[in-house]
């Protein structure tokens, strides 16, 4: 679908189209050696191919440990056999927090509890090991596939050293990447692009010798945060089988990777067969070949010539899209080189865009890698039919599964950059697990929908001590469908506006009647109070833990836009939800300077000394208290001059080696929304290791994270806001950015936001 762009709020240049061939020309990466952190991706949102400098998977093994070879998607999913028959019911764990009902969640088993267990021995110690394992079974099942790798068939022992004049380069405006190198002093040029709708890798290899291709099978590891590449050949687990298929004038082939079916559950106890069995069609491109099994998981495919052209499909459950069952996979190379260069030139033209380019600042041009490089990583990685999980479609992090509470940082910038139906395909998603979010709430005693944290596309919530006691998942919703709503009413579609806010109003208000049953009414201070839950700063405890300040932002803001939705198709507000958002608590200040980062008081603003507030747990993780104005606007809960002195405090004494991507952007958009645009500018380049981007783009975090796309989406919409700014902005174009002369930012296409 054509989205117009929506040209505002742009510095006095911005007349002037801007060269967005060149913009992309300059920041399309270049790999000149083999780097485990610098592998590259092809892909369309619900598959992903990442290839090494041979333009291939060749060396899935050295890069590992690096930003690894992964070719997985949003609907390979696989579980282990269930042989102790472990139930979802066996993670459930009953609470109370003082709401007069008991409140049952899924979690782990703390160390202090399986002590005390230990201690007193017998069944009782027996009985919790079982939980335990039962509990570790649910939370690794199922997992994301690896769908297995691609790459040069090399002879033994052959290494990076056989390699030299390497020159790879991917082409953001087509989404190819092309690599050139010498092997053992031989001339190979590969180009590699993915299908923009389905599964689909095409490839040509452009060599003097025939160069074979080797496809391995890998089970999965079912391990927290890997490649999920376990290379077993135990056939009681799994197998490879190829044939040819006689089709037609060219040669088509077919690799099959077997799985036993095995019996899975769901968070209602219902039973069924899953099978994680699926296939890759290959389709030669006017050349010739012939496929052998080299081993239980290995097939290869030898050309006859050097040039070698043709494409893969992987096939299993949920891989087509009904609307793509037509789609002819035999189409050719070059035909998938032009859907490829098609989608993108549509995503680049569009879209929204930003160019530094004029801008005087030394550090300007790096702002504008990293913001066209996350447009592109997160448009490859997280635009699926699901969720995406905080690594994308390039390797496993907690068990492949996605967080719910991150699904913000990923995708709200789709709508502010102009493609709201890229943020669309995944809201549907919601709507299949309606009934399992609304089980989480009956079983906790809510109202409404209550939304799981971790999760897959089963929508089972995975059982945790800290994350099914979150609550800050809940409101995304609400705000992502009003940023989808306000993009096509400010690109003048007020007709998919309003088919938007219709397709999406019952969940809406679904998701607000839990948010308003959650919520306390205390008589004696007449406020409502937050409790019983841990809050984005994870650090803190669901018992002790009250008010936390970015919550109560997030309540404020999501309970009034339901609202809104409320009075347009009912003609009139929940007249209570307005009562609840005037009496929700302020945020807790501490001697009238900054803001507490742990809870709030139950009545009014204590003298706390300062420091409670030093305390080293409140200064690491997440400086969530600033997301209260920065990812929300101003409202009646947050005094401006508090959240000032607090940004300067936690710039000058927070522990920033104990910080995540997105806090970074975060802090910035506080900053922008307070008329501090010199340190947003500063706090999104620092030099802090989580704040590191690789020559792809990735938001490198640290060992096990060496992608972190909730940092490159939070970068996106963070920068957003500095240019494009927010409803009722005084000041000026380019909020966010300092007006000393040095950052002439132009830009075009952007959503202001909320």
């Amino acid at each position: 679908m054509a989205f117009g762009l929506l040209v505002c709020g742009c510095s006095p240049s911005a007349q002037e189209p801007i060269d967005r061939h060149a913009l992309l020309e300059r920041n399309s990466p270049v790999v000149t050696a083999f780097d485990s952190l610098s592998s590259l991706t092809v892909g369309n949102g619900r598959f992903a191919y990442t290839v090494d400098a041979t333009g291939l998977q060749t060396f899935p093994e050295e890069y590992s440990h690096g930003v690894p070879l992964g070719t997985m998607s949003d609907w390979g999913w696989h579980s282990f056999p269930n042989p102790k028959n472990f139930s979802f019911d066996e993670t459930l764990v009953t609470c109370d927090f003082g709401r007069g009902h008991k409140e049952v969640y899924a979690s782990q088993i703390s160390r202090a509890a399986e002590a005390a267990a230990k201690a007193k021995g017998g069944k009782e110690y027996q009985d919790l090991l079982r939980r335990k394992e039962a509990i570790d079974f649910v939370r690794k099942n199922p997992h994301r596939l690896h769908l297995g790798t691609m790459g040069l068939a090399l002879p033994e022992g052959t290494g990076f050293g056989a390699f030299s004049d390497i020159n790879q380069r991917l082409d953001l405006e087509t989404g190819t990447i092309t690599s050139s190198y010498n092997l053992n002093g031989e001339p190979v040029r590969v180009t590699t692009c993915a299908n923009p709708e389905v599964s689909l890798v095409a490839v040509r290899i452009e060599a003097q010798e025939p160069k074979p291709i080797v496809f391995r099978m890998p089970y999965p590891t079912g391990g927290h945060s890997d490649d999920a590449c376990l290379w077993t050949d135990d056939p009681a687990l799994h197998h490879t089988s190829c044939e040819q298929i006689i089709s037609g004038n060219n040669q088509h082939f077919r690799i099959t990777h077997h799985f036993p079916p095995v019996e899975v559950f769901d968070e209602f106890g219902n039973k069924s067969m899953h099978n994680a069995t699926y296939s890759i069609d290959i389709d030669l491109d006017s050349c010739e070949a012939y496929i052998e099994q080299v081993g239980p998981n290995r097939v290869q495919l030898t050309p006859t010539t050097g040039y070698f052209a043709f494409t893969a499909e992987w096939k299993g459950q949920g891989a087509r899209l009904e609307q793509h069952n037509c789609y002819d996979a035999s189409a050719g190379v070059d035909f998938n080189l032009q859907a490829s260069a098609d989608f993108w030139h549509k995503y680049w033209y569009e879209g929204g865009i930003i160019d530094f380019s004029r801008c005087k600042a030394p550090e300007a041009k790096e702002l504008e890698r990293r913001v066209v490089l996350s447009q592109y990583l997160l448009a490859v990685n997280c635009a699926g039919m699901t969720p995406p999980q905080e690594t994308g479609l390039t390797y496993n992090s907690w068990f492949g599964k996605f967080h719910m509470e991150m699904i913000w940082w990923h995708q709200a910038q789709f709508a502010l950059y102009g493609h709201p139906e890229l943020l669309e395909r995944s809201m549907q998603w919601y709507e299949k697990v309606e009934p399992v979010a609304r089980h989480i709430a009956r079983r906790q005693g809510f109202q409404g929908v209550r939304w799981m944290k971790m999760t897959d596309p089963s929508g089972m919530e995975a059982p945790s001590s800290t994350g099914s006691f979150l609550i800050w998942q809940q409101p995304h919703y609400i705000y992502l469908a009003e940023l989808v709503r306000r993009a096509y009413q400010n690109a003048g579609n007020d007709a998919k506006a309003k088919e938007v806010e219709d397709k999406y109003y019952a969940l809406v208000q679904e998701t607000a009647k839990f948010m308003a049953d959650f919520a306390d009414y205390d008589t004696m201070p007449n406020r409502y109070i937050l409790k019983g839950a841990i809050p984005a700063q994870e650090t803190l405890k669901a018992s002790e833990t009250i008010n936390p300040p970015f919550e109560l932002s997030q309540w404020h803001f999501a309970m009034g836009v339901a609202n809104q939705w409320r009075q347009r198709h009912e003609g009139m507000k929940n007249m209570e939800w307005d009562e609840l958002r005037d009496k929700l608590s302020p945020l807790h200040f501490i001697t009238d300077s900054v803001y507490s980062a742990q809870y709030g008081d139950l009545y009014t603003a204590s003298e706390d000394s300062e420091d409670t507030f030093r305390d080293i747990r409140l200064t690491s993780d997440h400086m969530a208290v600033l997301g209260a104005l920065g990812i929300f606007p101003k409202c009646p809960l947050v005094r401006e001059d508090i959240m000032r002195n607090t940004l300067r405090w936690v710039w000058d004494n927070w522990n920033w080696g104990k910080t995540w991507g997105w806090d970074y952007p975060m802090t910035a958009m506080c900053a922008a929304r307070l008329g501090e645009p010199e340190m947003a500018v500063k706090v999104l380049l620092g030099s802090q290791r989580t704040n590191t981007y690789l020559i792809s783009g990735h938001n490198y975090q640290d060992s096990r994270l060496r992608l972190y796309l909730p940092g490159n989406g939070g970068l996106l919409t963070a920068v957003a806001l500095m240019c494009a700014g927010w409803d009722n902005c005084q000041l000026g174009a380019n909020p966010g950015f300092p007006k000393d002369g040095n950052w002439d930012v132009r830009w075009e296409g952007l959503q202001p936001m909320p």
